[in-house]
């Protein structure tokens, strides 16, 4: 049992690792220095595949963090 739970924990926090560094940074704040401004294509592309990087990296969050208590418990 603590074996299998040892494998999921290892493969969520590889996820995870994979999820965050595949998110584009948020430069924001150094593209309003510049004076660039984002059109309306770069901010719906954000509402798709950036979109579901962030919903896998909190779901991987998550299931890490519950992971991680339950083999706490168990030993």
């Amino acid at each position: 049992m603590a074996t299998v739970l040892s494998i999921v924990l290892i493969l969520a926090a590889l996820f995870m690792i994979v999820t965050v560094l595949l998110q584009s940074s948020d430069e924001s704040g150094i593209s309003a220095l510049s004076g660039q401004n984002n059109s309306y294509l770069s901010k719906s592309k954000a509402k798709t595949f950036e979109a579901k990087l962030a919903l896998g990296t909190k779901i991987a969050a998550a299931v890490f963090i519950v992971l991680s208590l339950v083999m706490l418990v168990i030993k």
